[in-house]
């Protein structure tokens, strides 16, 4: 399964002027990975690990080889955004400072996704 994952992120130019700048990485997942990759929706917020793959085609117009560096994904998490907690991060969640824990009642256990 292939995904689009977009990087957002601002920043103050020389001029003072905040400035948003936008990333665009192909995500390749396989197996396991592409099972939870499925599941994600539009504008989730995902953290993929990962190593970068660079590999060469020749596109069907004819026209001169191109080079694509994607992303092979060995996993894939949702994360969970928090009220009050990515606000002290400026809007830059962590994964893992940011593991949701459900909670649980004295005598109660609670089910964690994915497993």
């Amino acid at each position: 399964m292939n995904l689009r994952l977009a990087e957002s992120y601002t920043f103050t130019d020389r001029n003072k002027a905040k400035q948003e700048h936008t990333n665009w990485h192909n995500v390749v997942c396989y197996g396991v990975v592409a099972d939870i990759a499925e599941r994600l929706s539009k504008g989730a917020n995902v953290f993929v690990d990962g190593s970068l793959q660079v590999r060469e085609f020749e596109p069907n117009d004819g026209s001169k080889r191109r080079r694509v560096v994607e992303v092979v994904a060995r996993s894939v998490a949702l994360i969970t955004r928090i009220p009050g907690v990515n606000e002290l991060a400026d809007e830059q969640p962590h994964p893992e400072a940011l593991t949701a824990q459900p909670e649980v009642e004295d005598n109660e256990t609670a089910e964690v996704w994915p497993r």
